[in-house]
């Protein structure tokens, strides 16, 4: 979790704030002393509380739902039932809009990265790549208890629409510029056929934002998962990349890369998932390394130039880029996206 400080209703979200307030006295929780904690570009408020077993976390929403079909609720039950180790929720109020959760801490993995030993950093990557096959594992029961996760996927219009994302908002909110019409068709006509190859490539269950941000270390020194709700349908490298390329400020080392996806494939034999073609991964890898980063490189620029958080996002924008540039080149492919990026980056 992020930095705290006290409810106030000049800084935080008085309805939610009260809602969440009126939620706890029902529940005969007096202590009004809760700590919002800051969210990361979401519509949720999340507040630390005290609650029956202690310290908790509560998400509000911003309006009532329904809890048979909620999103959080059911991936996190998919995840639960399948041993993968998610926050285990206290409570639930649908009118309220309130989720009652295991409070998993501070401990954000990308802040014990920066800060650990090498030697420790790479066994809680190892850790996390395993995490990830164990998340594939759960593909067939996604299908079979009909989750909301095996109902969504990255088919052809989710990829394009998160393209066109990074075009509107690289180029337009954060460049101001506006492409000339042929280099406008030819750039669309390259991300098509990027967005054509990886809704082709065979699906399994994502976590879709499996990035160390989102991995926490309990107090056990466990990998714990949270962020879980918009898991999907998608291709077997999606959540590495997520994991080895997001918010890098530095460019990877292929040998690095090259490792971790044996690592991966390595462990679905463990679990016994069928096997991949090493060579066919590797290529799957470089399209989404493109579609991811340019995906996360409009996400950065939005926040930048729209939302005014440039001092948390823009830092990633000109690495992200070198990353896409980079595994553009290793495939010889997308001659225009090339061009187009480094006439901007260098």
């Amino acid at each position: 979790m992020s930095s705290a400080k006290q409810v106030t209703t000049s800084t935080f979200d008085v309805s939610a704030s009260e809602r969440l307030l009126k939620f706890l006295e029902g529940h005969g929780i007096k202590d009004k002393l809760v700590v919002p904690l800051t969210p990361d570009a979401s519509t949720r408020n999340y507040f630390r509380i005290p609650w029956h077993k202690g310290r908790a976390v509560a998400a509000v929403y911003p309006e009532p739902f329904d809890p048979d079909f909620h999103p959080y609720l059911d991936v996190t039950r998919l995840f639960a039932d399948n041993e993968l180790p998610v926050p285990e929720i206290y409570a639930v109020d649908g009118q309220s809009g309130v989720i009652v959760q295991e409070d998993l801490g501070e401990r954000q993995l990308f802040r014990l990265l920066e800060e650990a030993p090498q030697d420790e950093c790479d066994e809680h990557k190892e850790r996390a790549v395993k995490l990830i096959a164990r998340i594939q594992k759960a593909t067939d029961a996604a299908y079979e208890k009909q989750s909301i996760a095996s109902r969504l996927a990255f088919d052809e219009p989710k990829l394009s629409w998160e393209l066109d994302f990074f075009v509107e908002h690289y180029f337009g909110s954060l460049r101001g510029e506006t492409l000339r019409h042929a280099e406008a068709a030819e750039l669309k006509a390259e991300l098509n056929d990027l967005a054509s190859d990886l809704a082709s490539r065979p699906r399994v269950l994502c976590h879709r934002d499996f990035h160390s941000a989102n991995l926490m270390v309990d107090a056990y020194d466990r990998l714990r998962i949270i962020d879980h709700q918009d898991a999907r349908m998608g291709p077997v490298t999606y959540d590495l990349v997520s994991f080895l390329l997001d918010r890098r400020l530095e460019q990877p080392s292929l040998a690095e890369l090259r490792a971790y996806r044996l690592l991966l494939l390595a462990e679905r034999r463990e679990l016994g998932l069928g096997a991949l073609d090493p060579d066919e991964v590797a290529r799957e890898f470089r399209l989404m390394t493109i579609q991811r980063g340019l995906k996360a490189t409009g996400t950065f620029s939005y926040q930048t130039a729209v939302c005014k958080r440039g001092s948390v996002y823009e830092q990633f924008i000109q690495p992200t880029l070198g990353i896409v540039q980079q595994a553009a080149e290793w495939l010889d492919r997308f001659p225009a996206l090339r061009r187009m990026l480094e006439e901007r980056i260098n």
